[in-house]
């Protein structure tokens, strides 16, 4: 793997892995958490209206370019990220890469096909309301952080979304689509030396070989904390049950949780969370709530970390009857955590399966590329997989119950039921 920055402050990593096919992704720091004064919901809405044309191409050309050579083009957009990626056969990852700066520094964003993306875009919030697992989780962040940035909706609300105007897209593109906030990564079989070549060639066609513009910076010693992370007080703890009539009850319970930047406490969070609910059937709640008792449709354990937070939850879905079935298994299992370190035996167990996780999830490109953009943007360096596997190893029974006792005591705890 090679890594490194341009002169214009843009980003890089390159890795050889894969076969036929190559992967490449441009990571943008901006998202949700940034639309202050722009418009609540312009992030998620810039990502989609980039693609309806640029200084170049029809929205009907980007559509379709990618894909007539077998490829794939798609994006996403969280609260602190924006995120294009494609994948292809690795010898179009030139035009693949082409594309992608394309779309993020010449959209033009045209009257006409902002209106027709707008209504995906309202029929995108009208489609979440009717899926109460993803309302009801959307609903609990927002509560969590109410008041400050990160608890906007992503996707913002029917009324915001209306609001939105072809100048504030551009306005929004031009404060924070700049080189010195992106990092673009490359997944593919080509030689490493040969692609950061390639990357370094395009990127200074595009931005030129003129110094970073000021503005945040990102260093593995320092993080870097988004606008508005300090304007507002965190919510208090709440409980509140929501009368949704629906058949099955979704549930989260959980609070705030370390950041990207507590090192070590983000490890040591990120595996207490995998024993508690991660995607094995042997996971505490996995195991007593569904393996066990049949009492839920599903349940995981969530650790989403922010540059200056975090956020754990439990989710679950189970039928009416059951939910305090659920409530009191999960308080059994959570103050078991608190009150019961681990023996070193059975944490070794849970290591090596994390570990294991990791390295099927490493195996995936394109999961690869888009960690690796992350990574850039946030400490502006990939770690090994020998390093995370140290960090992860040096994870003790006793920093995993304090961990419990940080995350999980009862009077830190909030819950939202729909019922």
């Amino acid at each position: 793997m090679r890594t490194g920055t341009a002169p214009c402050g843009l980003r890089y990593g390159v890795r050889r892995g894969g076969s036929a096919v190559g992967y490449c992704a441009l990571s943008l720091r901006s998202g949700t958490r940034d639309e202050n004064g722009f418009g609540m919901g312009i992030a998620h809405f810039v990502e989609h209206t980039m693609f309806r044309g640029t200084k170049r191409k029809s929205a009907s050309v980007i559509a379709s370019y990618l894909d007539r050579l077998g490829g794939e083009l798609n994006a996403y957009t969280t609260k602190e990220e924006i995120v294009l990626h494609a994948q292809v056969l690795k010898e179009d990852l030139g035009k693949a890469a082409r594309l992608l700066f394309e779309l993020a520094t010449e959209a033009t964003f045209p009257d006409g096909e902002i209106e027709t993306e707008r209504g995906v875009v309202l029929d995108e919030i009208i489609s979440y309301k009717d899926n109460p697992a993803e309302d009801v989780y959307d609903k609990f962040e927002g509560m969590l952080f109410e008041g400050h940035p990160l608890g906007r909706p992503i996707l913002g609300t029917t009324a915001s979304v209306r609001k939105l105007k072809p100048g504030d897209l551009r306005a929004f593109v031009k404060t924070f689509f700049t080189p010195d906030r992106m990092a673009f990564t490359v997944v593919a079989d080509i030689d490493e030396k040969v692609m950061e070549k390639r990357v370094l060639k395009l990127v200074g066609k595009l931005f030129g070989q003129i110094p970073g513009q000021a503005g945040d910076d990102v260093s593995p010693s320092g993080p870097v904390i988004p606008s508005g992370a300090k304007e507002s007080p965190w919510a208090a703890p709440f409980s509140k049950t929501v009368d949704k009539r629906n058949h099955e009850v979704n549930a989260v319970i959980g609070g705030r949780a370390p950041s990207l930047y507590e090192q070590e406490d983000r490890i040591t969070a990120a595996v207490l969370c995998n024993i508690l609910g991660g995607p094995a059937s042997n996971s505490l709640l996995n195991k007593e709530l569904r393996e066990k008792n049949g009492w839920v449709y599903g349940v995981e354990c969530t650790y989403t970390q922010y540059a200056d937070t975090g956020i754990a939850a439990i989710t679950f879905g189970c039928d009416k009857p059951n939910l305090e079935r659920c409530l009191a298994g999960i308080d059994k299992i959570l103050a078991r955590l608190r009150n019961e370190p681990f023996s070193e035996r059975t944490l070794k167990a849970y290591k090596k399966q994390l570990l294991g996780q990791l390295a099927i999830s490493s195996d995936n490109g394109e999961a690869q590329c888009l960690s690796m953009g992350k990574s850039l943007l946030a400490w502006g360096k990939i770690d090994t997989s020998a390093e995370t596997r140290a960090r992860i190893e040096a994870v003790t029974p006793e920093a995993l119950q304090a961990m419990a006792n940080r995350l999980f005591a009862p009077e830190v705890l909030s819950r939202l039921i729909y019922l």
